[in-house]
């Protein structure tokens, strides 16, 4: 029988790459995936690293509120930061199941200063890419990192590998038995920007 995910987004980017990433870390298994909208609690744009692992979380929590009786609830927030002078890009991604928890970020890469200065104006950064590239809904297509790529990486490609790396704890639970924040609803973890 198929193990259910419950994505705490309708974005089918983000459920490319959640289905990419448990296949490739539990090859033998079958999931589905339940799309759900929930809210995280955050900014619009989250402006931190802190504040992105925050929405990540409540997005999972607020899942499994929603979807109670599911094996996984996964949250994905992107967000940006200032660092070295420029706004960087990346995202965090939050996997829970009834035991345990994992968490991980994507790989972070820098915005041109046309799209960083819209987003410092407020504009969500989907919005801000679609203005300077004259796009429409990039966000739910290939993203910054697929334009300024060229494709060569895509929102899908960027996400994945962090799902996989949130799912350490779930191949390994013995190595991880004191993992923190076992289960949506319990504590959230405390950050800081550094």
């Amino acid at each position: 029988m198929a193990q259910k995910i419950v994505l705490a987004s309708t974005n089918p980017v983000k459920e490319q790459a959640t289905l990419e990433g448990f296949r490739r870390m539990f090859p033998g298994e079958e999931f589905t995936v339940e799309m759900v909208a929930v809210p995280s609690g955050v900014s619009y744009q989250p402006m931190s690293d802190a504040e992105t692992l925050q929405g990540a979380w409540n997005r999972a929590q607020n899942a499994a509120g929603r979807a109670p009786g599911a094996d996984y609830w996964v949250g994905i927030e992107g967000g940006v930061a200032e660092m070295a002078g420029a706004l960087a890009a990346f995202a965090w991604v939050v996997v829970c199941s009834g035991d345990r928890s994992g968490q991980a970020r994507t790989g972070t890469f820098f915005l041109p200063d046309r799209v960083g200065a819209l987003v410092r104006q407020g504009k969500e950064l989907g919005e801000a890419d679609d203005i300077v590239f004259n796009r429409s809904n990039s966000k739910q297509e290939n993203g910054a990192i697929g334009i300024l790529t060229g494709n060569v990486i895509d929102r899908v490609q960027l996400y994945a590998p962090a799902v996989v790396l949130a799912l350490v704890p779930f191949k390994h639970p013995a190595w991880y038995a004191l993992a923190t924040a076992a289960h949506p609803g319990g504590p959230s973890p405390t950050t800081t920007d550094g």
